[in-house]
């Protein structure tokens, strides 16, 4: 299963099942969890954990040194990737650095397409697609089920929240509240990730209750401070705009306006 033209280290743990293609370098301190599939070209570089299930395609950059001029190299810095992701073409993914807490994290069933780039300090949650280009600057949060539209742009440490969708070419300065939709440079919000809700069963009440609070925040010319008090009646009957309401109180850079 491991083509004899690949590079594997001696330092590296290679799981059951897995498959290796041509001229791939694995280097030590890498881990890739069983029934894996590496194409070839692929480059690896450790500390770098990998999952079960997981198909990397050629001329991938997994694990390779953050791109942050404060990394010395003698720092934690590792990468972890979760089971069952698809990682294609030219996708860089790097190590965290010791002013994020040392790691990059990908989680579970993500679908990430060519040339996405996961910069240092990173979290990515469950169930994220990522389109062609899109490219996560350093310490971004992604939670799960976020789509992001190609040639997506995210300022370092912001943070997208559950269920949201950025139109192609966005880019993204400001924390983004879970269930919107947002474009533009400098995105702007265009009103609720409807179809992606009802895609993962919400409910029509559901999407209802969140329509009145998404209108309570953006559409009443309320500041935040006083949005957030005029949710509080909404929140305690829903337990998905009482995570809307929690999303934008605890924003430290601020919420897409």
């Amino acid at each position: 299963m491991i083509d004899q033209r690949a590079v594997i280290d001696p330092g590296a743990v290679i799981g059951t099942n897995v498959e290796i293609g041509p001229y791939s370098v694995i280097g030590p301190d890498v881990v890739i969890g069983n029934d894996s599939w590496i194409g070839s070209h692929v480059a690896i570089k450790g500390p770098t954990k990998i999952g079960r299930f997981n198909r990397i395609y050629p001329f991938a950059s997994i694990g390779d040194d953050p791109q942050d001029k404060k990394y010395t190299g003698n720092q934690p810095s590792s990468l972890e990737i979760g089971d069952g992701n698809l990682i294609r073409e030219y996708c860089s993914i790097n190590r965290g650095t010791e002013g994020g807490g040392g790691k990059t994290v990908v989680g579970n069933d993500n679908w990430i397409m060519a040339y996405v780039h996961i910069a240092h300090d990173c979290f990515v949650g469950n169930s994220t697609i990522m389109s062609n280009n899109a490219t996560l600057a350093g310490h971004v949060t992604i939670d799960d089920y976020v789509i992001l539209g190609g040639f997506t742009a995210i300022h370092q440490f912001c943070h997208l929240g559950k269920h949201c969708f950025t139109a192609g070419l966005s880019m993204v300065g400001k924390d983004v509240p879970p269930f919107l939709m947002v474009a533009g440079d400098r995105a702007k919000p265009t009103g609720l990730n409807r179809e992606g809700l009802k895609r993962h069963g919400f409910t029509k009440e559901t999407i209802d209750i969140l329509r009145k609070a998404y209108k309570i925040v953006y559409r009443n010319g309320l500041t935040t401070k006083h949005a957030l008090a005029a949710l509080d009646d909404l929140a305690s009957q829903s337990e998905v705009v009482r995570e809307f309401s929690d999303f934008i109180e605890k924003s430290s850079r601020g919420i897409i306006r």
